[in-house]
């Protein structure tokens, strides 16, 4: 099924399947190539309107009767860590982090492969091999980066410390886009994940980038549940960007009219000029 825009890149729509966040659901993506000279120019605009990257795809969730993932975005000047993101800030504070280009290492698919067996062992990942990840972090055709974190606390003298988290990042116009984040599952207590985020925050306040784009928000689901916690946050409803507010007064439930059609999603969506010469 294939649905056009004039002077535009095509849209497509992936069969329903399985649902990773709310049981018993389908889930179905609107997603578009990314690819050519204008790929920066696309993947800025549609970042803005709630897409998504995924190697040379960009995609957005367009299931048949449920709305519930929102695309989240941290406003960086407007974000104070709280209590809770001090202590995780306290905990990690061995770990320095280097951003890299976008090569992926045996180091990094070890990890990769310890956190998903760990985390995600029934998920959709779960068997990449390694050529399949290196082609999740090389085949990009935008500014990225492989942001590494290594806990210098663990490294005997003269050794390379560990590597205990890496997140694959976008630089956009307007911010940094987390693609993907993985790491050690041993450290549990540690929530890394929550680190990686608020490094991220600290590094687009360095770059003067006004967000810091999350991927979704999916309201009751557990996987998702500790976004919200995270000050200044901003959901991407409706067509326009609006503060997260309560969490809870967001609904999951499945409704035939709460999502339009697929033609009408596509005209609505804002492109910028991709001729070679604008």
């Amino acid at each position: 099924m294939r649905h056009t825009l004039p002077i535009a890149p095509q849209f497509y729509v992936t069969a329903p399947q399985s649902c990773p966040y709310l049981d018993g659901r389908r889930e179905r993506k609107l997603f578009t190539a990314l690819q050519g000279e204008q790929a920066e120019k696309l993947n800025n605009a549609l970042s803005k309107q709630g897409f998504r990257r995924s190697q040379n795809v960009l995609y957005r969730p367009s299931c048949t009767d449920c709305a519930a993932c929102l695309s989240a975005r941290i406003r960086v000047a407007d974000f104070t860590p709280r209590k809770r993101h001090r202590r995780i800030l306290k905990r990690n504070a061995a770990l320095a982090r280097t951003a890299r280009s976008a090569w992926a290492t045996e180091a990094q698919y070890e990890l990769f492969r310890r956190y998903l067996d760990a985390r995600h062992a029934d998920g959709g990942m779960a068997d990449m091999d390694v050529f399949e990840f290196a082609a999740m972090i090389e085949e990009t055709p935008v500014r990225t980066r492989v942001v590494e974190y290594r806990d210098e606390s663990a490294a005997g003298p003269g050794e390379e410390a560990p590597l205990t988290a890496v997140c694959l990042t976008d630089i956009l116009d307007d911010g940094l886009s987390l693609v993907y984040s993985f790491f050690d599952p041993a450290r549990t207590a540690d929530s890394l994940g929550s680190y990686v985020i608020l490094d991220h925050v600290e590094l687009a306040r360095e770059a003067g980038l006004p967000y810091v784009y999350l991927g979704y928000w999916v309201p009751g689901s557990p996987k998702m549940g500790y976004k919200a916690r995270f000050p200044a946050l901003e959901v991407y409803v409706g067509g326009r960007w609006q503060d997260l507010g309560d969490p809870h007064a967001y609904s999951n439930q499945q409704h035939p009219l709460s999502v339009d059609p697929i033609a009408q999603q596509v005209a609505q969506i804002s492109l910028p000029d991709l001729r070679a010469d604008a």
